[in-house]
């Protein structure tokens, strides 16, 4: 079973259950939302590969998740399902952040054929660097090291490297904590304590020398956001 997850948003019933059959069939997890409101939830909060958008669906239509997509989830993977073919619905889709476009009806060999090659090239574009630098220094992630400016270092647990990489990817938006445990470490909020995120951001900021929370923020009832906008 592949490790990868598509998330389907689809309000046809019969449509939805075939793209879903045909995904499993082929070893991909899926994720499945029948209209927009439970589309836009998942597409922003879920963790998942690629996402199957349809455009006209009750709630959100398929081009706001795909905006809200492109503001909070830069990159994220997107193949639009519809049957509106026309130029300026496939110009806007893809000018908007969409990966490809493929207008109903449409063959399941098709659709897994569009699919495998939005991944291989999505997975290309968004190989997380090994390298990042902060201020007052810089990470490397493949070897889980804080390295200051003034020469000095400091050692990351694999936890703690992941939650970093997560935050800089987040682009200094609110991430929350249920956020972190779901889409990170894949774990259920629900059923998991989190104030194990609240100790894993504090031994972070203790690495990162942020003392006062200037670098990694703590947004009363809301979460954690990382200043990407401080200088190095």
């Amino acid at each position: 079973m592949s490790e990868i997850t598509i998330l389907v948003v689809e309000d046809d019933p019969a449509v939805r259950r075939g793209i879903v059959d045909v995904l499993e069939y082929a070893g991909y997890q899926t994720l499945e939302a029948p209209d927009g409101h439970i589309g836009m939830e998942l597409a922003l909060k879920a963790n998942y590969r690629l996402a199957l958008l349809d455009l006209v669906m009750p709630g959100p239509s398929g081009f706001q998740i795909l905006e809200a997509l492109k503001k909070k989830r830069p990159g994220q993977a997107v193949i639009i399902l519809s049957a509106r073919g026309e130029e300026n619905d496939r110009v806007r889709g893809l000018t908007t952040g969409a990966d490809d476009y493929v207008v109903k009806p449409f063959s399941m060999k098709e659709l897994l054929a569009r699919v495998d090659a939005v991944l291989r090239r999505t997975c290309e574009r968004v190989a997380p660097a090994d390298s990042r630098s902060l201020p007052g220094g810089s990470v490397d992630f493949r070897e889980r090291v804080l390295t200051f400016n003034d020469g000095q270092s400091q050692e990351l647990s694999e936890r703690e490297s992941e939650l970093l990489r997560y935050l800089l990817d987040s682009q200094g938006r609110v991430v929350s904590r249920e956020e972190i445990l779901r889409n990170l470490w894949g774990l259920d909020p629900d059923r998991t304590e989190t104030r194990t995120i609240d100790m894993h951001i504090m031994h972070l900021r203790a690495k990162l020398r942020d003392k006062d929370q200037s670098l990694l923020a703590t947004v009363r009832g809301r979460g954690y956001r990382f200043d990407v906008d401080q200088k190095s």
